[in-house]
């Protein structure tokens, strides 16, 4: 077997990349039967170490990443605020790298980061991601990578995230509370773990509380915002339209408030409404609105933080931990 990499022997053994790596550097993490088994492997097939990529490692640029799948949500403002806050204490630079929702632009950039550029990444993935072997194969090269927000369930790493189920359980059992007899859930991207956990959240709301689930009162909205906007106008013009609507992403709460002014429909007193939502100009909406508002600076910390920490142990990954910082549900006028 020619080329022989650390993913190739993770796939032969069934093991993780992360387990193999850390078995080659005869990491006190893994088990002696687990290390001889990588190395036996590692000698039969000849897998040599790429001492470039080791010495781009130890050649620090002072400089990490943050990949992020959007700026405009206020969500990742805030983030990059907490990320900053910790980097410029450790004397680091902050690159901002943007996917724009695309898989192909994520793939283009972990593969750019190979080279040394940056020392390590923080990633919040995009609406496209589903694969790993992009991610897998920059974990390879001994990048430390730590997820926040949008994360990656399956590779071993820090994941810093917030409570996605229990918040929208808490926003459902809240506008159910408010006498809603129809609550709908607008989202993207149903692939990615925040979305599933908040429909989740939603749906175990709804049976704890006896209302009944039909698969249309999850609506899920298309990326591009006409379309975006004609979804959820088509859902609110129905007979049997929602009186409470969860809205899983910001910008889906105001493209909300638009179409109900486009059909006259008042909030909270035809539709009350709840996002997930950091935007400071919530207060001063007309209604205000009533949000989950994430902690995203002190995500963004936690993330730093948990980088930092494996970069100071040199070529160590961090650790393999989920870090859940809760939200808040701040009720204003949009819920009456």
């Amino acid at each position: 077997m020619s080329n022989i990499n650390i993913r190739a022997l993770a796939k032969e053994l069934g093991l993780s990349v992360g387990t193999v790596s850390k078995a080659l550097r005869d990491s006190h993490e893994i088990s002696a039967g687990t290390k001889q088994k990588v190395q036996d492997l590692a000698r039969k097939l000849n897998y040599i170490p790429n001492p470039y990529a080791s010495s781009l490692r130890r050649r620090k640029s002072k400089t990490i990443a943050v990949v992020l799948p959007e700026i405009a949500n206020s969500f990742f403002s805030l983030a990059i605020d907490g990320i900053e806050a910790v980097a410029v204490e450790k004397g680091y630079h902050v690159l901002i790298y943007l996917t724009h929702e695309s898989l192909l632009k994520e793939e283009a950039i972990l593969q750019d980061f190979q080279s040394g550029r940056v020392d390590g990444v923080l990633i919040s993935l995009s609406g496209q991601t589903t694969g790993t072997g992009h991610i897998r194969d920059l974990y390879a090269k001994d990048m430390p990578i730590v997820f926040f927000d949008r994360v990656c369930e399956d590779v071993e790493t820090t994941k810093v995230i917030t409570d996605d189920f229990e918040s929208a359980y808490k926003a459902t059992q809240y506008l159910i509370g408010k006498n809603c007899k129809r609550v709908g859930f607008l989202g993207m991207s149903p692939g990615l773990s925040i979305t599933i956990k908040r429909m989740e959240g939603y749906k175990k709301a709804l049976s704890d509380h006896q209302y009944a689930f039909n698969s249309s009162d999850i609506i899920l909205c298309p990326e591009d915002p006409e379309k975006s906007y004609t979804t959820i106008r088509n859902a609110l013009e129905r007979k049997d339209r929602f009186d409470g609507i969860i809205a899983s992403i910001e910008r889906l709460s105001i493209t909300t408030y638009l179409v109900c002014r486009e059909l006259q429909l008042s909030i909270p007193g035809d539709v009350k409404i709840v996002g997930f939502s950091n935007l400071s100009s919530a207060a001063i909406l007309n209604p205000s609105l009533t949000t989950i508002t994430q902690p995203a600076f002190e995500m963004g910390k936690a993330a730093a933080s948990a980088l930092f920490k494996a970069l100071k142990r040199e070529s160590a990954m961090p650790a393999n931990e989920c870090i859940i910082i809760p939200s808040t549900l701040m009720v204003r006028d949009s819920t009456g």
